[in-house]
């Protein structure tokens, strides 16, 4: 039976086509080349997926790593794969909320968080914000070419929608028209539940055209406060070319020990909208009142220029901050980063500063003109350079409490605590007056200013509530309290006595 069995074998082997046999070794041989070419394909998009994520996570690390970590370590990090994608929040959107924001790039970056935040609250599919183009600057800048567009709307997924532009039935071209309104500012919850959700049935698109300070610095529910703190810590990362030049000049400034970042508002914009010209020659004053008028937005014309500077609502000028600096006890050999745009007035302003101080160095000094040169006539994005290095200097001054100045000491709170020096420009000037005028001596005056600043250097606090005085309160993003600590420690971080709140 075995030889019988062994023999119908032999007999239906003999039967096969001899044709199909080389047939059968050419998809061997076909397999073989695809399986080499699908695998090379696969290694060749893996190292561009490597290099396409290289800055993005350099980025990332800096949200929570001190920053003064040296570039080598930062380098090796960036070597990991990057953080999972978190799953997509599975909701009915109500329908699309368009945003237009106004101001400079810090009031932007403030106002985007705000809308997400309201996003989220209301259910809504957001699209991908506009910047402000038509302000005193006349930045061209869209999104994408200051904040990586693809990790904001990654990021924050699993919280809303982001789409980069509203479906194409949506648009003026298919003659839709969407509704436009300014959102009431400083308000809470309960306004846009009640009186923008209904807005949505109504119209499905609808448009802010301002989004400036248009939500409650307190009463929001903490999942709500920290949401706002996730998209600005979090979920805006600059683009890769602004990180890759911020951290090189960081990197420069650190390679020469510790360094002030001093933010000198003292720019042309500022003195023109605050009316402040103490320092400035007559025509200097005409020049600025000229510019003010000039814009219809900035509403208060007539201005008394010294009497707004003794309530503390001027820029201290360069020469101001020179004393300030050297009544702290920053010496000769203090490395300070001048974070601004051109100073008003220009080297003559600047020359006792540099007298007092002469490691003083701007970004135009540090870096070569070709590297500048994709950011020149782009404000933001050259606000955005200035914005990492104030975040990572080791002391942060600020002469005027702007949104830049707010959002950098909020950001440091976040980071630890970081020092910062927050001039209390009222005292400050009575003090330095009296000095010039002979009346206080340097030792007094010394003494006196590191009294006011005492504990006006990052320490941490509670916000200052005022009841029915939103703008009068302290601004969420300088003080973002609700995102700095968790459970019970937030009680021994802050406790009773540091409470701020006014009645």
């Amino acid at each position: 039976m075995e030889v019988r069995s062994e023999n119908n074998i032999q007999l239906r082997c003999n039967k096969i086509p001899s044709q199909l046999i080389p047939r059968t070794r050419l998809q061997v041989w076909f397999l073989r080349v695809c399986s080499s070419i699908l695998l090379w394909t696969c290694l060749i998009q893996l190292l561009a997926f490597s290099e396409l994520w290289h800055p993005r996570l350099l980025a990332g690390l800096a949200n929570r790593m001190p920053w003064n970590t040296s570039p080598s370590l930062r380098l090796q990090h960036s070597l990991h794969s990057p953080p999972p994608l978190p799953p997509p929040r599975n909701y009915i959107s109500n329908g699309f909320l368009k945003v237009s924001c106004n101001g400079g790039l810090n009031q932007m970056r403030a106002a985007i968080c705000d809308m997400v935040t309201v996003a989220r609250l209301l259910n809504l599919t957001l699209v991908v914000p506009e910047l402000d183009k038509t302000s005193f600057w006349a930045d061209p800048s869209a999104f994408e070419d200051i904040f990586d567009v693809r990790h904001f709307i990654d990021s924050l997924r699993d919280e809303v929608r982001i789409i980069r532009r509203l479906p194409k039935k949506f648009t003026r071209k298919y003659g839709f028209q969407a509704f436009r309104m300014s959102p009431v500012s400083w308000s809470n919850e309960k306004y846009y539940l009640e009186q923008i959700l209904p807005l949505f049935s109504k119209y499905k698109v609808v448009h802010f055209n301002r989004t400036d300070a248009r939500l409650a610095n307190n009463g929001i529910q903490p999942d709500l406060q920290k949401l706002r703190c996730r998209v600005n810590f979090q979920g805006l990362k600059f683009t890769p070319q602004i990180e890759t030049l911020g951290y090189k000049l960081v990197q420069i400034l650190q390679e020469k020990g510790p360094f002030v970042a001093l933010h000198l508002r003292y720019e042309m914009d500022m003195l023109a909208f605050s009316g402040c010209t103490h320092g400035c020659t007559l025509e200097e004053a005409e020049e600025l009142k000229r510019l003010r008028y000039a814009y219809p937005w900035w509403r208060e014309k007539e201005i008394v220029s010294e009497e707004r500077r003794q309530q503390g609502l001027c820029p201290l000028t360069p020469e101001e901050a020179t004393l300030l600096l050297q009544a702290l006890g920053f010496d000769k050999e203090t490395q300070i980063y001048i974070a601004s745009g051109e100073i008003y007035g220009s080297e003559r302003r600047l020359a006792p500063l540099r007298a007092a101080f002469p490691h003083i160095v701007k970004k135009e000094m540090i870096l070569d003109p070709a590297e500048l040169q994709q950011f020149q006539n782009h404000s933001s994005q050259m606000a955005a350079l200035d914005f990492m290095v104030s975040i990572a200097s080791n002391t942060f001054i600020p002469t005027y409490d702007g949104n830049m100045a707010k959002v950098v000491e909020g950001h440091r709170r976040y980071l630890g605590f970081k020092k910062g020096i927050l001039p209390d420009r009222k005292k400050l000037v009575k003090l330095l007056d009296l000095h010039q005028n002979g009346t206080l001596p340097w030792n007094d005056l010394v003494l006196a200013v590191r009294q006011v600043h005492e504990k006006r250097m990052g320490q941490p606090f509670r916000r200052r509530v005022i009841p029915d005085k939103p703008k009068e309160e302290d601004y969420f993003y300088a003080n973002p309290q609700e995102c700095l600590c968790e459970g019970t420690k937030c009680e021994d971080l802050l406790g009773p006595s540091n409470s701020s709140t006014l009645q």
